[in-house]
């Protein structure tokens, strides 16, 4: 938004017309504002089952709501989006997506209806320099981003907006796309990362519920040292990590995620983990703040 066009704009306009788009402006431009810098997530969101269930992992999500400033506004890269190019949702009531199959009718009767937001989407997209941002009409929040974000403000008050995954693109692409994000920490956005560390649904336990295979475990941990450590550039070049690496990351969509938080990392940010756990043999739960 070119706020000092807009504003010259006015003085053609007659006077009252000109007072209540002031008003209609500033409550356009309000969520832009500069606050406090936002921490940001990366969600390890596992079954969408988590969203009705009662589980550790969506209490260790509504603990970490609980602990955030309120946003004013979040924006959230799903594994579940991806696109070739980068849009962003734009629209005012973005849809709640129903992306699976073979669960209970619960699940698909949730609906989060939370606002969407067209000027955080353009902010978003001029924001952006590195590629050109696209503006969506017809995506919505799918289930990387609702069942988890719903613990998190279970109000549905706040506005989102997604963020896609240019499948066409590598790790570093994105790892340096999500830094151009870093000034709207600045404006009350929050930034989520929608995800799994581990991710390998073709060789599922299901008897497994509360442990991973060795392989899996052995990923993970070395991903977690890597992260807390700050060592972010073997992360980004993932696939040279070993055998337990290219396991847990058989396809990318579930891991970039990662990357779009670790690359909004600020050089003061402090990084902590929660929901730390392998299950069903190859799924990683394992969420990290930073900030």
């Amino acid at each position: 938004m070119d706020r000092l066009k807009f504003l010259q704009s006015l003085a053609l306009l007659p006077l009252a017309g000109a007072a209540m788009n002031l008003k209609h402006l500033h409550k356009a431009t309000e969520p832009f504002e500069v606050t406090d810098k936002m921490p940001v997530l990366f969600l390890g969101h596992g079954s969408p089952m988590n969203a009705i269930q009662e589980t550790e992992f969506s209490q260790g999500w509504r603990n970490i709501g609980k602990s955030l400033p309120r946003p004013n506004a979040i924006i959230c890269i799903s594994a579940h989006w991806e696109t070739k190019g980068t849009y962003v949702t734009a629209m005012e009531k973005p849809k709640t997506i129903h992306d699976f199959g073979g669960f209970p009718q619960e699940l698909f009767d949730v609906q989060y209806p939370a606002p969407g937001s067209p000027a955080i989407a353009m902010e978003t997209k001029n924001t952006i320099t590195k590629t050109e941002v696209g503006l969506d009409q017809q995506w919505g929040l799918d289930h990387g981003c609702w069942s988890v974000v719903k613990h998190l403000y279970p109000n549905a008050d706040i506005p989102i907006i997604q963020l896609s995954l240019d499948y066409t693109k590598g790790p570093q692409y994105h790892y340096d796309l999500a830094k151009e994000l870093s000034s709207l920490r600045k404006k009350g956005i929050l930034i989520i990362g929608s995800g799994n560390m581990v991710h390998n649904l073709g060789v599922l336990d299901w008897q497994n519920q509360n442990n991973g295979f060795d392989w899996a475990i052995e990923a993970n941990t070395m991903m977690k040292n890597m992260i807390t450590n700050g060592d972010f550039n073997p992360l980004i070049n993932y696939t040279s990590l070993g055998k337990a690496v290219q396991l847990s990351v058989p396809t990318p969509e579930h891991y970039l995620p990662l990357l779009y938080t670790l690359g909004l990392k600020e050089e003061k940010d402090s990084i902590s983990l929660f929901n730390d756990k392998t299950i069903m043999g190859s799924i990683s739960m394992t969420s990290v703040r930073i900030g």
